[in-house]
Formats: C-alpha cells, sequence, structure tokens
C-alpha cells in the first residue's frame, strides 16, 4: 500500500496536470448544458466564461468593452453572426439530416476569416456547423460566449447614443468619431480597429448593435464519440476516392497548411513572377511595391521568394489576377499535385503529392541546395507526401489514426502550427521535445527530426529555441493567468493545440495499445520520422494582447516559410537516403 501511495504521489509530482478549477467548472458546466435534447442559451455560460478569468477575455466582468476579446471573436466567426440567433453543431451531413436540417448544405456557404469550420447559413438566423471532436466545441462556445459579451456591453451603452451620431461617426471626420468612442468608452484605436475589420458594414454592424440585444441558443445535436469516427471515414474515403494510390505507396504525412507547402514545391510564383509584379503595380499597393524595390537594391533581408508567394495570394483576389488561379491549378497537375476538399464532413483539405512527379528545377531553390544528386534521385521515387490543413485539437488524434489505420508505411509525421510563447516574440520559432498533452493528460518524451541549426539558415528575422517543452492546451480561451504562472514555473514556453494529440496517435502507431492516460510516455525508438515545430503568433504575457490584438502578416510568413522549407528538406534528405539504401 505505501508503495501504491508512493508511485501516485511521484507520479503526481511529475506529469502536471496545468488546468484550474475555474476552467474545469467552465468545461463541467458546457458538457452538462449540451447533454440536453433542446438548444441551450448561451447566456446560461456567461457568469462561469467570466468566472474563468481567461487571458483572452481579461476585463469580461467590466460594464467597458473589452475590444481585443471582441475582435478575436468576429474574426473567428462567420460575417453573418450578426443575424443569428441559432447555431447547429453536428459531426456529418448524415447526423444533421437525422435532426431535420436535410437541405442544410443547400443554405449559403460561410466561415470565418480567422477559423476553418465549415459552415452554412439560412439567411434567416440558423448557422449549422460541422465540427471534427470536442475541441471544436471547446473553441466556438466560448467564442460565441466572448462574443454575445461583449456585444450587448456596447448594446447598453448605445441606450443612451443619438442615432445619427453612428452615422456621423463615418461622414463627418475625426471629432465625431472621437465622440462616438468616446461614448463606447472605447478607444479611438480600438474603434478604428473595428472599422477596419467590419469593413462598409461598420455602420450597419453599430446600428444592429444598437438595436437588438444579442442572445445566442445552441444545439449539438451528436456528442458521441462514434460520430467524430464516423465523420473522419466520411472524409477519410473521399481521399481514397479521388486519390487510391496512398492505399499502397509509402507516405510522408505533413499537417501544415494550404499554401506554403505547395508554393515552395510547385515553383508557381516564382514561374510567374513578372506577372504577380506587374498585378501589383495595379493594385498600387505602395508598401508592398517598396519592399520588393528594396529587396531587388538588397537593403532588406527580406527573402525574394517568401514576398512572391505573399504578393501571389494578393493580387490572386483581383479582378486581373482570376486567370493566375487557373494557371496555378495546370501547374500544380502537371507535377502531380492533387488538390482534395473536405466533403460532407469537417472542413481539412488535403493534398496529395507524387514525388516522382515534381520538378526539381522549379522548386523553391532553399529545398535542394547542398543535397547533391536529389534531382536524380527524387525522379525514382515512390513516395507520396500526404499534407493536410491542421485540424484543431483533438481532430488531430482522429485524423492521424485514420490515416496510419490505411496506409501501407508511414515514413514520417511532421507537424508545424502556430503557438503562444512564453519566453520569446512573434514570429519566433519553437522546437519541443517534451509535450504535456491536457487531453491524455501524458507527457510525451520524444527525438524531434529537427534542430535549431535545420530551422535558423532559413529565418530572417526571428529566433529558433531548440529543447522546448510544450504544453497542449485545451483550448485558447481555456487558459488563464493563474494557469500561464504555473506552466511556466515548470519551465513550459510552448503553448498550442494539436501536438499532444498527433503524439497520442504516434504512439498508437507502433505501440499495440490504445494510449495511455496520465503517464509519462517514451516515444524514442520510433521505427519512422517524427518532427514538431510550432512558429509563435501570440504572447500572452503582454497583457491584453492576442491574435485579436494583431495578425501575422508579411513578415510572420518568415517563420511559416523558414518550417515549411525545413521540413521539406527533411522529406527530400530522407528520400534520398531510402532510395541509395
Amino acid at each position: 500500500m505505501l508503495q501504491l501511495v508512493q508511485e501516485r504521489y511521484f507520479m503526481e509530482r511529475i506529469v502536471p496536470r496545468f488546468t484550474t478549477d475555474e476552467i474545469e467548472l467552465y468545461l463541467r458546466t458546457v458538457y452538462s448544458l449540451l447533454r440536453s435534447t433542446t438548444e441551450v442559451k448561451i447566456r446560461t455560460l456567461e457568469e462561469v466564461h467570466a468566472g474563468m478569468n481567461s487571458s483572452m477575455h481579461i476585463d469580461a466582468r467590466k460594464s467597458s468593452p473589452d475590444t481585443s476579446a471582441f475582435i478575436y471573436a468576429i474574426l473567428r466567426l462567420p460575417d453573418c453572426i450578426s443575424q443569428v440567433k441559432s447555431i447547429v453543431l453536428g459531426q456529418s451531413d448524415s447526423v444533421f439530416v437525422r435532426h431535420g436540417f436535410a437541405s442544410f448544405e443547400g443554405w449559403q456557404s460561410v466561415s470565418a476569416r480567422a477559423r476553418r469550420r465549415l459552415c452554412y447559413f439560412d439567411t434567416h438566423e440558423t448557422l449549422a456547423c460541422y465540427i471534427a471532436s470536442q475541441s471544436d466545441i471547446e473553441d466556438v462556445i466560448p467564442v460565441l460566449t466572448a462574443y454575445q459579451i461583449e456585444w450587448n456591453k456596447l448594446y447598453l451603452l448605445m441606450q443612451n447614443c443619438p442615432v445619427d451620431w453612428i452615422n456621423a461617426a463615418v461622414t463627418e471626420g475625426e471629432t465625431a468619431f472621437a465622440r462616438l468612442a468616446d461614448h463606447l468608452e472605447l478607444t479611438v484605436e480600438d474603434l478604428n480597429r473595428l472599422k477596419t475589420i467590419w469593413g462598409k458594414d461598420f455602420s450597419a454592424n453599430l446600428h444592429a448593435i444598437s438595436e437588438n440585444r444579442c442572445d445566442f441558443g445552441i444545439r449539438l445535436l451528436s456528442g458521441s464519440l462514434s460520430e467524430y469516427w464516423r465523420a473522419t471515414r466520411i472524409w477519410w474515403d473521399n481521399i481514397e476516392l479521388v486519390a487510391p494510390e496512398v492505399l499502397e505507396r509509402p507516405v510522408y504525412f505533413i499537417s501544415s497548411n494550404t499554401h506554403s507547402i505547395i508554393n515552395l514545391i510547385s515553383g508557381f510564383a516564382l514561374s510567374y513572377k513578372e506577372e504577380i509584379i506587374h498585378l501589383l503595380n495595379q493594385k498600387g499597393d505602395h508598401g508592398l511595391l517598396q519592399e520588393w524595390k528594396e529587396i531587388q537594391e538588397c537593403k532588406t533581408d527580406s527573402n525574394q521568394e517568401n514576398f512572391l508567394y505573399y504578393a501571389q495570394k494578393k493580387v490572386q483576389a483581383l479582378p486581373g489576377g482570376h486567370a493566375l488561379i487557373q494557371a496555378q491549378v495546370d501547374q500544380e497537375k502537371a507535377q502531380g499535385i492533387k488538390r482534395i476538399p473536405a466533403s460532407h464532413s469537417f472542413d481539412v483539405e488535403t493534398q496529395v503529392i507524387d514525388l516522382s512527379r515534381l520538378d526539381l528545377n522549379k522548386v523553391d531553390h532553399r529545398l535542394i541546395e547542398k543535397l547533391g544528386d536529389i534531382k536524380s534521385v527524387i525522379q525514382k521515387s515512390n513516395a507520396l507526401i500526404i499534407n493536410i490543413d491542421y485540424p484543431l485539437g483533438l481532430g488531430a488524434y482522429h485524423v492521424l489514426t485514420k490515416l496510419a489505420e490505411h496506409i501501407t508505411e508511414i515514413l514520417g509525421v511532421y507537424v508545424m502550427g502556430k503557438a503562444a510563447t512564453l519566453n520569446g516574440v512573434r514570429g519566433d520559432v519553437m522546437i519541443p521535445n517534451v509535450v504535456q498533452d491536457e487531453h491524455s493528460e501524458n507527457t510525451y518524451l520524444f527525438k524531434n527530426a529537427f534542430t535549431a541549426a535545420d530551422v535558423q539558415p532559413y529565418l530572417t528575422y526571428g529566433t529558433v529555441l531548440d529543447n522546448q517543452k510544450a504544453l497542449t492546451a485545451l483550448g485558447t480561451f481555456l487558459q488563464n493567468a493563474r494557469l500561464t504562472d504555473v506552466v511556466y514555473r515548470d519551465g513550459y514556453t510552448d503553448i498550442e493545440m494539436e501536438a499532444g494529440p498527433y503524439l497520442s496517435a504516434v504512439y498508437e502507431m507502433f505501440r499495440p495499445m490504445r494510449h495511455p492516460v496520465n503517464e509519462i510516455v517514451n516515444l524514442y525508438g520510433l521505427p519512422f520520422d517524427v518532427g514538431i515545430l510550432h512558429y509563435a503568433s501570440d504572447t500572452p504575457l503582454s497583457k491584453g494582447k492576442n491574435l485579436g490584438a494583431g495578425a501575422l502578416s508579411y513578415e510572420g510568413m518568415d517563420s511559416t516559410y523558414a518550417t515549411s522549407v525545413t521540413i521539406l528538406r527533411r522529406i527530400f534528405a530522407e528520400e534520398q537516403k531510402r532510395l541509395k539504401s
């Protein structure tokens, strides 16, 4: 008995659980409410939400608006959210159909600017959203609650605001704008941020706030684990249908995004450099054009290729740039790159890349420099790269376990994603070799395929921090100052949402059992490569500064492409070694 007590004490000391009573109370309240078969009101959660003292919503209890929290929520909800009263969550089209939403995919397709979630709006008051795991619930509900709290603060402040002040703020200049900001207990800077985000809808949204309280209702159609598995199977079946070769050939798996990996290996932006710069001149973006001039004159350290990737996306959104979209599709197909959008399930796009069909004369030069005869060797490869647009939280576990169930041989698992840093600045790159996972409560120890020396040559503005300890948190709102302090004291400096679930799946890919719970798990000696890279997009120790207060822009792409180059170089080097042996 004494030995058991000692072992339990040891494990509790060594395997920390980074949560607080306030966060646990919030989650228990959420899931107890969602057991209801009818719609529940978000206002029921407002008190426990404020009681969390979330680092993302530090002024929830104040009567004056918390603009950073409001903007964070706005960016992670579809623009139609100002018209929505009812939100319905489900894992697949069959779940929606069973609950009476047979035609919901015929509704207007909508999406958020800073969160990938496949949603449909009935153009009246109902929003239907696909979810991939419980992490989506733990993300969308705090976002909705924060939005509602901040909307209603502004509603109350506007009850004594003359209606014509809103119109005057748009039409009559700085004095009228400052008057409105002062009445709403906002700084002029914060009201300007709202104006920038809402654009032409700025005035309409302020009128909507002044006329109606926000009172969301939410309904979870099915919360069973089997429905998440079924949704993942639908996602995978679609991949098999479009690219059946994935069942027979060895695979390098990447979880990143839909643009950086493809831009680097297709060489499209480099091939169409003149057209991109011509369209940029037509657009008249003086800031970007000045940056391009300084790059050409070697007056800046900025990378030319990274600039072209960024400019490509900008000009393709212009009316004159639509032809470049089709040209990009054609060039990708010619190089054996297949894009597979999500269908009837959660929103995770997949790209299947045939290594042997790549034209290494067109790829970004950083991928192949100092790799010797890689051009001739790679033509003999039978391997594929499967790159996915990273899922949220536990969705990562479902996706990788489903992929591993069907793939013949997995040669490597590489994860690239955003994270918050407690010891760096935005744009830095963190490389962990310890991950504390709040889902499984495990501490994973593993040999990361990457070191700082692999990334640093391709990073211009930031710093690379390897040998870091990462915490896989339950959600962005499910953190507070007390938790952050405990995390930092224990040496965890990298806070993100996917590494833990991916490592739980990795454990099951080489061990004959399900991943353990609340243990120290040694993943050294894996029969395949595992590499995790995080780039800092948030610094939570900066009070009130989160992704709602700003976003990674052109300079932010520096770390995105540095990590993408590092992953692809690793794959090329590993494939070169495999083929020669």
